[in-house]
């Protein structure tokens, strides 16, 4: 599909904006890597929120989302809206605590907590796991999404390249799309402004992108419902099956083919225990990754927790709503599509609805998606790699010029192995439930470092290890037995459950096995952060946080943010009653939250003047 004048207009101009903006604080970033990776601590909450927001939006967000609806209706979307328990968590147990630690990044908090070269070996470990490895899977599946967004929209043709072939260890002649030759391209440019600019240039950039985002998204659902073949929203609920306007999930072993009908088993796993047991890029328990680096650029703990909370809200209750819509008559315009590529359906809507100049507007909506998404997560993994491991282990005397100058050729290089790994990638959801599952089990050392003395490095150490040893031993192994061990979480999680039984149980093993930390260390530790839960040895007779009140706010902000959903779509759906209901047990959520916070003592009292 060719594009118009004007729409070419709109792209190339979004682009050069984006990049001037991004390039005018280059000066801002220059002065220590504080400044390069966390804009100085100085993100007003509102900067930090968005930019989270913005960060998880990326090229792939509405596609999985069209696919998800395809699939199982509105209620597919469950199997992310669960992580809304861990998200909240993280805001009122963590987010001011990671303020307050005074680290340059997740991994750095390491060595706060734990003590000795076993803490030493789990930072760098950590830094080059997370800051590398992990972290350029994410990019490798982001980049894919895009490639395949642009294929769909536009007849690109294909190049010769080359590729590796890891069986047999040579390099083959592969057919390219020429997508791949223009993702490269916009990540080039991504690299160059985020190399420059520092977290600062990235937050403010991902303002603007996110709106632009979010402005396409809108505009696209109101142009596909309200044509002529939906029809508006009574025909379209009129049209399509009951079960792909059910908001929940039926308990069943046995589904229609198309509502999500999941067993008792599946269910327990994914709404009883994924939100707490698994580690997963954006959605940590705990806190970590960039919403961790948000968290600790925050110009105070309050404007910490109030960019995390809002970032909860605008990412469960505002944000996919245009996505559904747009998924929603998809089904109804598209359903040959249910058996091929069910996210084409979003890519297809874009290309027979949009006019010349909305075209070009969509698209840079979603470069804008694309571009927020890779900026985070390039300074974000230099970040790992200079502070962790280039600072502390080869020269941990370099000026600050100098850790400036390696942080920009960071960004670069991990540009360069996203690359890469792109090219080795061909399906998202294979690498979305490997990075699931060989998380799966550490999450809850991570939020118990914060509550409980008795967490040493040894009990992150083993669970950020076990994993990977079950998870390869169900897909190797037990698969071979049975081949249910090999199927996803949904359609039968055992391989889930046995990840992090065998995973739990070894760590909790291994820490009653071993010493705890010093208990001078753990002492620095507790007068420094202040955290809340079982730190009686080294408690001090002043204000902490109130745990009871804490969990009242975070009980009450989950059925806030839940209830603000369920609003948003019933109103959307003109269900006046249900949607009254929602609005109601809403402001009652808000209400005790508001309540719980005023008595929580969750702020010292600096932070309150």
């Amino acid at each position: 599909m060719a594009l118009a004048t004007i729409d070419w207009i709109i792209l190339i101009a979004f682009l050069m904006i984006i990049v001037v903006i991004g390039l005018s604080f280059t000066s801002k970033s220059s002065g220590n890597i504080t400044n390069f990776f966390l804009g100085g601590r100085n993100l007003p909450w509102y900067i930090a929120g968005v930019s989270m927001v913005a960060t998880t939006f990326a090229a792939d967000t509405p596609l999985a989302v069209t696919e998800l609806v395809y699939k199982n209706g509105i209620s597919g979307n469950w199997l992310w809206w669960n992580m809304l328990a861990g998200g909240l968590l993280t805001t009122f147990f963590f987010s001011h605590l990671w303020r307050r630690s005074g680290v340059l990044t997740e991994v750095e908090l390491i060595e706060l907590r734990y003590a000795g070269k076993p803490a030493a070996f789990l930072r760098g470990l950590k830094s080059l796991y997370l800051g590398v490895f992990m972290n350029c899977l994410v990019i490798g599946f982001v980049n894919l999404a895009l490639v395949t967004l642009l294929d769909g929209f536009f007849d690109l043709g294909t190049f010769t390249g080359f590729n590796i072939d890891w069986i047999n260890f040579k390099i083959i002649s592969v057919e390219w799309s020429n997508a791949y030759l223009i993702t490269a391209g916009i990540m080039l440019l991504v690299a160059v402004y985020a190399s420059l600019s520092g977290l600062l240039g990235v937050a403010i950039t991902d303002f603007i992108q996110f709106i632009l985002a979010m402005t396409g998204s809108i505009i696209l659902a109101v142009l596909v419902l309200n044509s002529e073949q939906i029809g508006g929203i009574a025909n379209l609920k009129s049209n399509l099956p009951d079960w792909s306007l059910n908001y929940f999930p039926s308990i069943s072993d046995v589904g229609d083919g198309s509502a999500l009908a999941i067993g008792l088993g599946s269910f327990l796993a994914m709404a009883g225990m994924q939100w707490w047991a698994c580690w997963y890029p954006g959605a940590e328990p705990g806190g970590g990754g960039y919403i961790a680096q948000r968290m600790m650029s925050a110009r105070s703990e309050k404007d910490a927790v109030n960019a995390t909370l809002f970032f909860q809200i605008a990412h469960y209750c505002l944000r996919p709503w245009p996505w559904i819509i747009v998924a929603l008559c998809a089904l109804l315009l598209y359903p040959q599509l249910a058996e091929t590529d069910p996210k084409m359906g979003y890519v297809l809507a874009m290309r027979d609805f949009l006019p010349p100049g909305l075209k070009g507007l969509m698209l840079a909506a979603f470069f804008a998606a694309y571009m927020s998404t890779i900026s985070t997560q390039l300074n974000w993994g230099a970040s790992y790699v200079v502070n962790d491991f280039y600072k502390r282990f080869i020269n941990p005397t370099a000026s600050d010029k100098k850790l400036v100058s390696v942080s920009r050729l960071a960004t670069l290089g991990i540009m360069l192995i996203g690359l890469l790994a792109t090219t080795q990638m061909n399906s998202i959801s294979g690498v979305w439930s490997f990075i699931i599952e060989c998380g799966a089990g550490l999450g809850l050392v991570l939020i118990l470092r914060w509550l409980w003395w008795r967490v040493n490095v040894w009990s992150e150490i083993a669970a950020t290890i076990i994993p990977f040893v079950a998870y390869g031993f169900t897909k190797l192994v037990l698969v071979k037995f049975d081949p249910a061990w090999g199927k996803g979480m949904l359609d039968d999680p055992r391989s889930f459950f046995f990840t992090i039984s065998i995973t739990t149980i070894g760590w909790i093993v291994i820490t009653f096995l071993t010493q705890p930390e010093p208990t001078e260390h753990l002492k620095a530790f507790y007068q420094k952060v202040k955290p809340t839960g079982w730190w009686k040895p080294f408690e001090q007779e002043t204000a902490k946080q109130n745990l009871l009140f804490t969990i009242m706010s975070w009980l009450s902000a989950i059925v806030m943010v839940y209830s603000i959903l369920f609003f948003m779509g019933k109103f959307i759906f003109m269900e006046w009653t249900s949607a009254g209901i929602w609005a109601v047990v809403a402001i009652v959520g808000f209400l005790g939250l508001r309540f719980a916070l005023r008595r929580s003592n969750m702020f010292l009292e600096s932070e309150l003047n």
